[in-house]
Parts: structure tokens; sequence; C-alpha cells
């Protein structure tokens, strides 16, 4: 049965009905449903076997053999496309959009690399004008409040403590657009940072850290919510020494941050976290950066260089020559991953790129599921889960035959 309320749109508005497609809807997978796209938003949403244009008036979209799931939400991507958000350069951080977009992801927060507090805030700036914009959802600061010990592709030598006075600066530069901000509690001035964060709405995320069990377990009392990359950049998980990867896993107040690209976890890792955090805990992450979409080569990860090869970035000189650099994921590779290698369900995938993410973020009431009312951000997967069209707030960016 359709939903019992249809989006308010004047009658001469524009309607597109998309028909016979299997649909990812909140209560499961229906099969030959229809959704009617008008102003943008999504307004009836039938879950029965339809007839393509029965009681209905508009341009219809014959989808019959593929499925429609919401829009992806990633809430850590660092670039794409060849470039950067790190750039401080608009055009170069909307090719960066573009590029994610054209996989499906039609929500997604900038994330920044350690550098000069000058040079974060000088980047702040920029992003927080694509937000404002509407292009981008927010912020995420991963870096320079993190572990020398798991610096992963962050420089060394620009890390510093969690000072809560330099906290607030990297705030203020952003506007009031940062969503979230990557801290290693065990440093001095961790958890009052982690607390300054939670107070003023910032989602601290507990990441790059060399944190014990039981700090990990402080840092989430004083409001840390999120495992930036879970396993990746911390401890592994001990049989005496549980460390920050238990902590995490095993409480309900935080969404773990998976990178499902087949370079960072081994598929057993990954299916391990599903299990233990529940599939309403865990956000799919592409952490990707500028090679995402591109071929392998050279490519800028902020003040770093990146060599690509077979996929797989690494920084190429200085003290952290050889350690993984992000990755060159897109979301629409992740959810094939998902439902095709890693034995998730279509439903726990879209919880994990779609749903969960909108939840952190607080744009659930716009983003992350196909229901009536909500912005009209959706993927149009083929038989083999590969994207063949996306419609961002009604407008396709990816138009798939026939639309």
């Amino acid at each position: 049965m359709a939903q019992q309320q249809s989006a308010q749109r004047p009658s001469d508005t524009p309607r597109t009905i998309l028909a016979g497609a299997r649909i990812a809807r909140p209560s499961g997978v229906v099969e030959r449903g229809r959704i009617t796209v008008e102003g943008g938003l999504i307004g009836d949403v039938h879950s029965r076997d339809v007839d393509l244009a029965e009681g209905v008036s508009g341009s219809v979209v014959d989808l019959t053999g593929h499925l429609i799931v919401p829009g992806f939400v990633d809430v850590h991507v660092h670039g794409g496309g060849g470039g950067s958000f790190s750039s401080a350069d608009p055009e170069e951080c909307l090719t960066v959009v573009e590029t994610h977009r054209r996989h499906g992801t039609t929500s997604m927060v900038a994330s920044t690399v350690t550098g000069e507090l000058p040079d974060l805030a000088r980047q702040a700036a920029v992003l927080a004008e694509l937000v404002q914009q509407g292009e981008l959802t927010g912020i995420h600061f991963e870096g320079p409040f993190i572990s020398p010990h798991r610096c992963g592709a962050h420089q060394p030598e620009l890390l510093r403590d969690p000072d809560p006075a330099d906290v607030r600066k990297l705030l203020d530069a952003a506007h009031g657009t940062a969503s979230m901000m990557t801290v290693a509690p065990e440093l001095p001035g961790g958890l009052e940072s982690v607390r300054l964060l939670a107070d003023a709405g910032v989602i601290a995320a507990v990441g790059h850290t060399d944190s014990s069990y039981d700090a990990t377990r402080e840092a989430i009392d004083a409001g840390a919510t999120v495992a930036t990359h879970l396993f990746n950049a911390m401890p592994a998980l001990g049989h005496r020494a549980p460390g920050p990867v238990a902590a995490l896993l095993e409480d309900e107040r935080i969404t773990v941050e998976l990178i499902n690209d087949g370079t960072h976890l081994h598929p057993a890792v990954l299916q391990l976290a599903v299990r233990e955090a529940g599939a309403e805990r865990v956000a799919f992450i592409t952490d990707a950066m500028g090679a995402a979409g591109m071929n392998d080569g050279m490519y800028p990860l902020g003040p770093m260089q990146v060599e690509v090869r077979d996929g797989v970035a690494r920084i190429s000189e200085g003290p952290t020559a050889g350690s993984i650099a992000g990755s060159t994921l897109t979301l629409d590779r992740a959810f094939k991953r998902a439902v095709t290698l890693d034995g998730l369900t279509i439903d726990q995938a879209v919880q994990a790129l779609s749903a969960n993410p909108a939840r952190l973020l607080g744009i659930d009431d716009r983003a992350g599921s196909l229901q009536t009312g909500k912005d009209a951000d959706l993927v149009v997967l083929d038989a083999s889960y590969d994207v063949v069209g996306v419609m961002r707030r009604g407008e396709w960016l990816v138009r798939p035959k026939g639309a």
C-alpha cells in the first residue's frame, strides 16, 4: 500500500514516475514498486505489484529488472576525480563532489587531512561555503589531534595534542558547518576536547588512536559517538589487551565506520564487525582520496604525495612511506561488495550506506530512506548491482535508459 501522505506540491509541477523496479524501503525490499517524484521530493511510494501507468499522470520511467536504493551518504571522504577537499580551491572541491555523486553518493561530509592550523582554517572557510550552498553536508576534521603512534597517512611532524583552544579555533573557522572531528582521546586534552565537541553538537570520533580499552570507555562516556575507520590506525584486538576495538564495538552509543574496499579490512573482519555491532550501528565510508574514480598514478593528499598502484593508495615518500593513504573507493563499489561478497542483505547494505550515516548526521528527516516527503535522492542499480541511474533532489545526475 502507499504511504499515507504525499508531498504537497503544486499540481503543475513536473512529475516523474519510476515504475517496475524492486525498491529498498525501510520495511524491506518490495517487488515491482513505484515511486513518484515531484518538486524534488519523493511523493507516493507504492509497495505492491502495479501496472506501470496505473492511475498516474506524468513521465513514466520503466525500471523493470532494476533495484532502487536511497542515495548513499558518505561521512568520511577526502577526495576523488583527481581533486582534494584539502586544496582550498572551490572548483577542485566541486570536482570531488561531482565524482562521488556519479557513483551514487548524494550526501557527503568533506574530510580534511592533518595540516597547520591556519591551513586547516583556510580549507574550512572554503568548505563551509559549499556546505551553505548545499553542495556538502558538513566538514570532518581528521587530524591534527591524533596519535603519532597511529598517524597512518598523516604527517607526524604536523600532529599536536588536542588543546581545547585549538579545537575551538577549527570549529570557529567552520562557521557552524563542522559535523565531526577525529580525536585520539588518550592524548593530553583529549577527554576535555571530546566533551567540548559533544557540547558544541559536533560528532566526536575516536580514531588514529593508541588508546587502551579503559581510556576508550572514558571517551565514550565523555561523549564520543563514532569510531573512525574501525580497526585501521588503532591497536589490534588482543585477548589480554582488547584496546579500543572492543570498547567501540560493544557500546551501543557508537557508530562504527568501515572501509569496505577489500584492502583495509579482510571480509571476515568486516563481517565480524557487522555481527557484533549490529547492522544499525555500521556506516560504510570511502575514506577516498583524489584517485577515486581515476586511474593509477601520483596524487596529492593534503601536503603529501600518494602513489596509486592497482587501485591501492600509499604514501610515496617520507617517514610514513608505504602507509595506506585512504582509498580509491566509491560507495557504489562498497554496496556491490557488501551484497555479492560479504553476505550482507540489501536491507543491511542500505542501512550501512544510507540510513545509518543519515541518522548520524541528523539529516534523516530528508535523506537516507525512500519515504514520502524526503528529498528524491536515489540510486538505480542493474541486476549486477552496477549504477545505471543517480537522482539528487529530483534531478538525474546519471540518467538511466528511457528516462
